[in-house]
């Protein structure tokens, strides 16, 4: 690794414990008591868990949870001592303990549930309904990125845009291809003449915008216009956000294009694009597009390699 990649690991390093720093203090895990309960945090979770089921060995406790056996046989060991939990051998293994919940235990879970709702809801109240959206798929997108099993894809709905919502691709495109390929504000300037003179000259008959919407958040879109000739559509800035991706949001847009194109008329779709965007050119690839065209160019404060890709149409 070279120094500028020794740099923004490290930085990068710093902002995951940085924020770590910063979460634990605001949900209150550094304190000795866990929601005033008189439990410590990893008794709290144990409680929490045992909440959620009837019974639990101790096994499949330090298992699901990545702790030490003996580390949660002393956790047991406290909680049992305050009566919060009961024992017994397991009817399938005797070397295994299955752990339950006394009355006293479930009423110790019923607070703990009820003060973490309300600490989580006093936390959101100070949001606007943006900043709560953005919050839950910040949180979705840390979860989807660090999780070891596969996680059940929420669905999305294919929508035409409302008002503010093509200003927010706009910047979506230059934050997104900033961070992702280096490209400078010219790119985005290019974005927003796009989106701009769509705006001014929308053809209502031969022009559409694809949002894709995931719980209330904006997670992709494309659009299709009117080309140079009469018979040709253009697609154009096709994007679909990093938490989004590989659930078939990209080929949807596309799909959707395509099958519009074909009510309006048209007999072609061209798009342009650049080499180093493989995602996107897979998906129009699979859809029919061919490439037909292919130069070098400089562009977005980088060499590129410009192509244009074609997908004749065929009615029926």
């Amino acid at each position: 690794m070279d120094q500028h990649g020794e740099r923004a690991a490290k930085a990068m390093t710093e902002a995951v414990r940085r924020f770590n720093r910063f979460y634990t203090r605001r949900i209150g895990v550094l304190e000795e008591s866990l929601l005033g309960s008189g439990l410590t945090l990893s008794q709290s979770r144990l409680i929490f868990e045992l909440g959620r089921r009837a019974e639990w060995t101790a096994g499949a406790m330090s298992a699901e949870l990545r702790l030490d056996q003996g580390y949660v046989s002393r956790l047991l060991a406290g909680l049992e001592k305050r009566k919060l939990i009961s024992r017994r051998p397991s009817p399938a293994d005797g070397r295994q303990s299955v752990v339950s919940l006394t009355a006293r235990g479930r009423e110790c879970f019923g607070l703990l549930d009820w003060r973490s709702t309300q600490e989580v809801s006093s936390l959101l109240a100070g949001l606007s309904r943006t900043s709560r959206r953005r919050l839950l798929l910040a949180m979705d997108t840390i979860e989807g990125l660090l999780t070891d099993a596969p996680r059940p894809q929420l669905p999305y709905v294919i929508r035409p845009p409302r008002p503010g919502d093509i200003g927010w691709v706009v910047s979506r495109h230059g934050a997104l291809y900033a961070e992702e390929y280096g490209w400078d504000e010219s790119f985005e300037g290019l974005v927003a003449e796009i989106a701009s003179d769509f705006i001014k000259n929308f053809d209502t008959k031969r022009e559409r915008c694809f949002v894709a919407e995931r719980e209330g958040q904006i997670v992709g879109s494309v659009f299709l216009v009117k080309g140079r000739q009469a018979a040709t559509a253009k697609l154009r800035l096709l994007y679909v956000e990093p938490s989004a991706r590989g659930i078939g949001i990209g080929s949807r847009l596309v799909e959707e294009c395509g099958k519009f194109a074909l009510t309006a008329g048209y007999a072609r779709i061209v798009l342009w694009t650049n080499s180093v965007l493989t995602s996107a050119r897979r998906i129009y690839e699979a859809a029919g597009y061919r490439l037909v065209k292919s130069e070098p160019h400089r562009s977005f404060g980088h060499d590129l390699i410009g192509e244009t890709w074609e997908l004749p149409l065929k009615p029926g």
